[in-house]
């Protein structure tokens, strides 16, 4: 007899790995993947093409009128690996830049830009059967998820991870100007007025920087079966 649908929320810094858990986890049970994190990128690549998000400032005004324009949905490749869609657009690869990353971590900022995440995200998981990752999913977008998850690493570990990554993919990086996005990127999200981040109550903490990804799977599957049977 198969369990009963769920909804497990993920949270924690950047660069952490929530998307890898969350990936692997939702393959496995069959589950729908989220990643809100590319959602904030979206929003953050559609105000940088229409020259609202600059270096110096944003423009509030213009992305707030529009921000009811900005689609955003998840759509598996060939491989099966889900992508992100703007308004249609595959923008996969372009919203993994670090540029559009920072942009990501200020217009997440803006009260507006979440409240309408927020709703997009609310909407996609009210069938259950979801894996989402982000900042506030298991305290503002889900905050009755059945499952909750919060991971953290060291800056340093997670810059590391996230410049081997971008240089795996042939992006131009420096180490050093990585761990200065990632700190910047973790004052922001913790001290932000809106939907700061934080661990959940009942969330289960797990610090990643020795585990590999493997057994950070078989650990989060091993608290979903473990949920589950006390839900039946």
């Amino acid at each position: 007899m198969q369990s009963k649908r769920i909804i497990i929320a993920i949270d924690g810094y950047s660069s952490c790995g929530k998307s890898t858990i969350a990936r692997g986890l939702a393959k496995q049970l069959g589950y729908i993947y989220i990643d809100s994190g590319a959602m904030y990128r979206a929003v953050a690549l559609y105000a940088l093409r229409k020259g609202w998000l600059t270096e110096k400032e944003i423009d509030e005004d213009a992305l707030r009128r529009h921000i009811g324009d900005i689609h955003i949905t998840f759509n598996p490749n060939a491989q099966g690996i889900q992508e992100t869609f703007l308004n249609g657009e595959n923008v996969e690869r372009e919203i993994r830049s670090l540029q559009v990353a920072n942009g990501a971590s200020r217009v997440s900022t803006l009260s507006f830009v979440r409240r309408e995440m927020v709703r997009q995200q609310q909407e996609m998981g009210k069938n259950k059967g979801v894996v989402m990752d982000g900042r506030d999913i298991g305290t503002v977008v889900f905050p009755d998820a059945e499952m909750k998850l919060f991971l953290t690493t060291s800056p340093e570990i997670r810059a590391r991870r996230r410049f081997e990554e971008m240089v795996a993919k042939g992006e131009q990086a420096e180490y050093e100007a990585v761990l200065a996005n990632v700190k910047e990127r973790d004052l922001r999200d913790t001290t932000r007025t809106e939907s700061p981040l934080r661990k959940a109550n009942d969330a289960f903490e797990l610090d990643n920087t020795h585990i590999g990804i493997e057994e950070q799977l078989q650990w989060a599957l091993h608290m979903f079966h473990k949920i589950t049977a006390q839900n039946e």
